[in-house]
C-alpha cells in the first residue's frame, strides 16, 4: 500500500515539473530578469528538475540572433527550442572570455620565446673567459630572458701576442729575463690551460649559489660526505606543479596534508597552460543527468619555489580554470576555479642552519681560492723551467764561444808545425796530429752548436703559442749575462723556510683542502640528527560562472552572469580559506648509514692534515737541497774559474817551451784540451749556479711574483 502511494506522489510529481517547464518555455523573453553580478546567497541551492542546464536561446533581434548563432556554431554550443536575450548575452561573454584568456597565455609564451632566442646583449660579450667573471649571472631586469642563453665564449687566442713579435727583430729574438718572464705568462700553452681550469671554479660558485654541487676540476677534490650518498646531487628539486583543490567538485572535506621540502636556492618559477576537451560514457545519469557527459578544460597554472640556506623553503601557486561541462544539475557552467596556496617548510633538526644549506657554497668559495694557487703551481714551475733553458741558451753560447775560441789556438799551431816542417825543424807527425786537433776541434764546435739550436727551440716552444717561420728561424740572443756569485745570493735556512711556509701555493691548496673537508664533517654531523620538517600551508579558493536558476510556478527565469573575475576577488577576499600546519618526523632505528659517513668525514679531514704536514716537510726538504745545490754551484763557479785560469797560464808556458824546442806539439795539444776542458767545466758551472738561483727561488715561493 505504501509502494503504491509513493508511486503516486512520484508521478504527481514530474507531472508538475512538466507543466512548470512548459510554462516557462511559452512565457515571453520580456518575463526573463536579469540580475547585475553579485556573490552567490549562501541558502541559494539548484533542485534537479526537466528544466536543463544547457544554454536556451530564445528570439531576439535579427543581427543579435545571426551573431549568437554563428558563435554557437563555432563553438559547439547546444542550443534548444526559442531563443533568450540573457543566454545569448553569456554566449558572447564567456566566449570572449575565454578568447582574452587563451590570447594572454599565447602571448606570454611568446615572450619566452623570444627571451630564449631573442639577441644576445653586447655587455655579456665582452672578453674572453679569462676575463670574464664566470660566478655571476648578468642582470635579470629589464631584459629577463638573459639567464636563459648561453653566454658568449670567443675562441681561444692562439695566436702569439704582441710581445713576441716585437721582441723578434733582424732574425733575432733578443731576450732578457723580464722579457722571457713576460712573454711566458702571455703565451704559454700550459699556463693558459691552467687558466682554463681555474676559470672552472668560477662556474662552481655560481652553480653552488643556485643551489647546484660543485663539480671541481684539475687539483679541486669535492669532499664525498658532501652527497650523503647522491654523488652529483644539489640542493632541493623545484617540484611538479601539482593540481587543482577540490573547489569546483562535487564532494568536500578536510584531508591529511603532507607538505615537503621543496625548490633550490635558485628561484624557480613554474607556468604551465594546457587545455582538454574530454567526452565519457557513463554507467549511470543520477549524478550528470545524461550518459555521456563532455567536458572542455582550459587551465593556468603559475608556482614559485625557493629554497633557502637556514631550511626553509616557499611555495607559492596560483591556479585558474574554466570549465564547461554537459552535465545537466551543476550550479555553474562554464565554471570559473580560483586557488591560490602558500606553503612553508622549515627544517628543525636534520638540514637546519646554513652550515648544512650553505655547504656547497662555502666549498665553491673555498675552491676559488685552490684554483688560483693550482695556477700559481702552474706558473712557477713553467717559469722555472723557462728560465733554466734561458740560462742554458746563455751557457751553450757560452760554449760555442769557447769552441771556437779553442778552434783558432788548434789551427794556430797546425799553421805553426806546418811552416816549421818546411823549413825542417819538425817532423811530419806533429804536423799531422795538430790538423787531427783542428778536426777534433771542429767537431766540438759543431756539437755546441747543434745543442745551442736544441736549447733555442725548447724555449721557443715555451714562449710561444705557434712557432711560426719567423719565429722558428730567428736565433734567440740572451741578453742578461749568466750571473756572477755572491754570498748575498744564498739566504739563512731559517728565513728560507719561514718564506717557503708562508709563500708556497702547495702549502695553500692543502689548507683549502682541510677547510672543505671541515665543511663536509660539520654537515655529516648534522646527518647524524632526525628529520624534522615542520611546515605550514595558507589557501584559499573560489568558484563562480553563468548560473541559471528555474523559477517557481508563474515567476520569472533568473540568470545570474559571473566569470572568473569574481572567482579571484573570493580568493583575494578569502571566502573560502584553507589553512593547515603539522609537522613530519622520521628517524632511522640505527642511523648506520649517516654514522658511517660521519667517520669517514673525520677520517677525511685527518687525511687531508697528514697531507699538510707532507707537503710541509717535502716544501723544507726543496728549500734544504736547493741551499746546498746553490752553495755547492757556488764553490764550482769558483774552483772552475781558478783551474780555468792555471790552464791558461799553463798552455802559454808550454807554448814557449815548444818555441825554444825543448816539448812536443803534442804536449801542446794536451795543454789545448786542458784548457777548453776547463773553460767549458766553468761555463757549466756558471750555468749551475744560474739554474741553482732558479730552483732556490721556486722552492721559497719567490718565482711567480
Amino acid at each position: 500500500m505504501a509502494t503504491r502511494k509513493e508511486n503516486v506522489t512520484a508521478q504527481t510529481e514530474t507531472s508538475k515539473r512538466k507543466t512548470e517547464a512548459t510554462d516557462c518555455a511559452a512565457r515571453p523573453a520580456a518575463a526573463t530578469k536579469r540580475i547585475p553580478q553579485a556573490p552567490a546567497p549562501a541558502a541559494l541551492s539548484f533542485q534537479p528538475s526537466a528544466f536543463s542546464p544547457q544554454l536556451v536561446i530564445r528570439e531576439q533581434p535579427t543581427h543579435r540572433l545571426s551573431q549568437c548563432e554563428k558563435l554557437c556554431q563555432k563553438n559547439k554550443i547546444p542550443r534548444i527550442n526559442n531563443t533568450n536575450a540573457g543566454g545569448c548575452d553569456r554566449t558572447i561573454r564567456g566566449i570572449r572570455g575565454r578568447f582574452v584568456f587563451r590570447s594572454l597565455c599565447l602571448a606570454s609564451a611568446l615572450l619566452l620565446l623570444f627571451g630564449f632566442w631573442g639577441p644576445m646583449p653586447a655587455g655579456a660579450q665582452a672578453g674572453p673567459a679569462g676575463t670574464q667573471d664566470l660566478s655571476k649571472n648578468p642582470e635579470w631586469f629589464p631584459r629577463f630572458y638573459r639567464p636563459y642563453q648561453r653566454r658568449s665564449m670567443p675562441d681561444p687566442q692562439l695566436s702569439n701576442s704582441p710581445i713576441v713579435l716585437q721582441l723578434v727583430s733582424g732574425g733575432k729574438l733578443r731576450l732578457s729575463v723580464a722579457d722571457l718572464r713576460a712573454a711566458v705568462r702571455e703565451n704559454n700553452l700550459d699556463i693558459m690551460s691552467a687558466r682554463y681550469a681555474a676559470a672552472f671554479a668560477d662556474t662552481d660558485l655560481l652553480r653552488a649559489r643556485g643551489g647546484g654541487a660543485p663539480r671541481g676540476g684539475p687539483g679541486i677534490q669535492i669532499p664525498s660526505a658532501l652527497f650523503a650518498g647522491a654523488i652529483g646531487a644539489g640542493l632541493g628539486d623545484a617540484g611538479g606543479m601539482g593540481g587543482f583543490t577540490t573547489a569546483g567538485g562535487i564532494t568536500g572535506g578536510a584531508r591529511q596534508v603532507f607538505v615537503r621540502p621543496r625548490g633550490s636556492l635558485d628561484p624557480s618559477l613554474l607556468l604551465n597552460f594546457s587545455y582538454d576537451h574530454n567526452t565519457v560514457p557513463l554507467n549511470t545519469t543520477r549524478v550528470a543527468g545524461i550518459p555521456t557527459v563532455t567536458t572542455d578544460t582550459t587551465a593556468l597554472q603559475g608556482r614559485y619555489v625557493q629554497a633557502f640556506v637556514t631550511g626553509t623553503s616557499i611555495s607559492i601557486s596560483y591556479n585558474n580554470q574554466i570549465q564547461r561541462s554537459t552535465q545537466q544539475f551543476l550550479l555553474f557552467s562554464p565554471a570559473a576555479v580560483s586557488t591560490f596556496s602558500f606553503q612553508f617548510t622549515q627544517q628543525v633538526l636534520n638540514g637546519f642552519g646554513r652550515a648544512a644549506n650553505k655547504r656547497f657554497l662555502d666549498v665553491a668559495e673555498n675552491d676559488l681560492g685552490i684554483a688560483r694557487e693550482s695556477l700559481r703551481v702552474q706558473v712557477s714551475s713553467v717559469l722555472a723551467r723557462a728560465e733554466s733553458l734561458y740560462w742554458d741558451v746563455a751557457a751553450a753560447r757560452e760554449s760555442i764561444r769557447v769552441a771556437e775560441a779553442s778552434l783558432t789556438v788548434a789551427r794556430q799551431l797546425f799553421e805553426n808545425n806546418r811552416m816549421r816542417e818546411e823549413i825542417g825543424r819538425m817532423s811530419r807527425i806533429d804536423v799531422v796530429t795538430a790538423e787531427s786537433e783542428v778536426a777534433a776541434r771542429e767537431r766540438d764546435l759543431a756539437l755546441a752548436r747543434a745543442n745551442l739550436q736544441l736549447r733555442e727551440a725548447d724555449l721557443k716552444n715555451l714562449l710561444c703559442k705557434d712557432m711560426d717561420a719567423m719565429l722558428g728561424a730567428a736565433e734567440v740572443e740572451a741578453i742578461d749575462p749568466l750571473p756572477e756569485p755572491r754570498d748575498a745570493d744564498i739566504p739563512q735556512l731559517g728565513g728560507a723556510l719561514a718564506q717557503a711556509m708562508r709563500e708556497r701555493p702547495e702549502i695553500r691548496q692543502v689548507e683549502g683542502d682541510i677547510r672543505n673537508q671541515e665543511v663536509a664533517v660539520k654537515y655529516a654531523d648534522n646527518l647524524l640528527k632526525p628529520t624534522l620538517t615542520v611546515f605550514g600551508v595558507l589557501g584559499s579558493a573560489g568558484l563562480w560562472g553563468d548560473r541559471l536558476i528555474p523559477a517557481s510556478v508563474g515567476g520569472a527565469v533568473v540568470s545570474l552572469p559571473g566569470g572568473l573575475s569574481s572567482a579571484m576577488r573570493q580568493v583575494w577576499k578569502f571566502d573560502y580559506p584553507e589553512y593547515a600546519f603539522g609537522f613530519t618526523l622520521s628517524f632511522p632505528l640505527q642511523n648506520g648509514s649517516a654514522r658511517a659517513d660521519s667517520a669517514r668525514a673525520r677520517l677525511e679531514r685527518k687525511e687531508a692534515v697528514t697531507a699538510l704536514q707532507q707537503t710541509r716537510n717535502r716544501i723544507g726538504l726543496e728549500v734544504r737541497r736547493a741551499l746546498i745545490s746553490l752553495t755547492q754551484a757556488k764553490s764550482q763557479v769558483e774552483t772552475a774559474r781558478t783551474a780555468a785560469a792555471l790552464s791558461a797560464r799553463t798552455l802559454a808556458a808550454e807554448e814557449e817551451r815548444l818555441m825554444a824546442g825543448v816539448t812536443t806539439s803534442y804536449d801542446v795539444i794536451r795543454r789545448q784540451r786542458d784548457l777548453l776542458s776547463a773553460q767549458l767545466a766553468e761555463v757549466q758551472a756558471r750555468a749551475g749556479y744560474a739554474r741553482a738561483l732558479v730552483e732556490l727561488g721556486r722552492t721559497m715561493g719567490a718565482l711567480d711574483k
